[in-house]
């Protein structure tokens, strides 16, 4: 039997959600729809210092205007800390990570000597065998990535990308502060919520073999992935304020109709023949990943 399709968005609530964002969450919602599954929405809010409610109502706003609903949430990863500090306690128990004294003193000169070798600058693993832990000083916690061999990604876009493990540090899955970090919340959460499948932009593409390590530390199937290319601004970089309105709210306070931007955004790296305007049904009927393509 063929697993129930549930995909998530899961916006950081640092600021208002800008379009890029929105053809992201329009490409889950447009899949979910199309399988029969489930969208979940995500507040990914663990940047205590940057997140606000403010943004989460905003997002929550957007998302309702622009008529992207949803089946489960909205989730906040800071209503889930304890469900991260067991998986944090089991790893350290199963000798997947491990605790790291290192002062950033420390580590700043590791990095200037690796780039005075010409090595790519990462964590050279001091402390992972190390066995005594001394008292008062502060520490993160590392997950293990393997020394040797490879991580194989099969993205649904890109076809199989491949990353050595040596070119990966033992990264860090817990700060000082007690606090989890993005890649490691991201694979407990996705895990815990059974996700299948991940769509989001390309900028993500370099966490992915971290993360899928991750998954496979923690016993948890690896869902399929999807990268899909950012919008560009007409300059070619990342789309961002200093290209004008794209906060979703302002198109709707210049009176832009939602199905308007809808339309657009899902034209953005999707096509269905010659058709270029299309109905919600229309979209959800004919769209699929096959018709996504990764040019910018």
């Amino acid at each position: 039997m063929t697993p129930t399709v549930r995909v998530r968005f899961a916006p950081s609530p640092t600021g208002y959600l800008h379009i890029g964002g929105v053809r992201t969450a329009l490409f889950n919602w447009l899949f979910a729809r199309h399988h029969g599954g489930q969208f979940i929405l995500r507040i990914e809010d663990t940047d205590a210092s940057r997140s606000t409610n403010e943004s989460i109502d905003e997002i929550l706003a957007s998302m309702t205007w622009l008529g992207l609903d949803w089946d489960e949430g909205p989730f906040r990863q800071t209503e889930r800390q304890s469900i991260y500090k067991e998986k944090v306690d089991r790893l350290i128990r199963e000798d997947k990570a491990y605790p790291c004294f290192c002062t950033k003193d420390e580590l700043d000169q590791k990095r200037k000597e690796a780039q005075t070798k010409g090595l790519k600058p990462k964590y050279d693993g001091t402390c992972r065998n190390r066995t005594d832990r001394p008292e008062g000083v502060p520490f993160v916690i590392r997950f293990k990535v393997p020394l040797k061999g490879a991580v194989m990604i099969n993205d649904l876009l890109r076809g199989n990308v491949v990353f050595q493990n040596e070119e990966l540090d033992d990264l860090i899955i817990l700060r000082t502060d007690g606090t989890p970090t993005y890649n490691f919340v991201v694979v407990v959460d996705d895990g815990d919520m059974e996700i299948t499948h991940v769509i989001r932009g390309d900028d993500h593409l370099s966490n992915t073999p971290r993360q899928a390590l991750l998954y496979d530390g923690l016993g948890l199937p690896r869902p399929e992935f999807a990268h899909i290319s950012m919008i560009l601004g007409s300059d070619k970089t990342r789309l961002s304020k200093r290209h004008g309105a794209t906060s979703v709210l302002a198109y709707r306070d210049m009176g832009y109709l939602s199905d308007t931007l809808i339309n657009y955004l899902a034209r953005l790296g999707w096509s269905h023949g010659d058709q270029e305007i299309f109905t919600r049904q229309e979209m959800i009927k004919y769209f699929s990943l096959e018709k996504v393509t990764t040019s910018a």
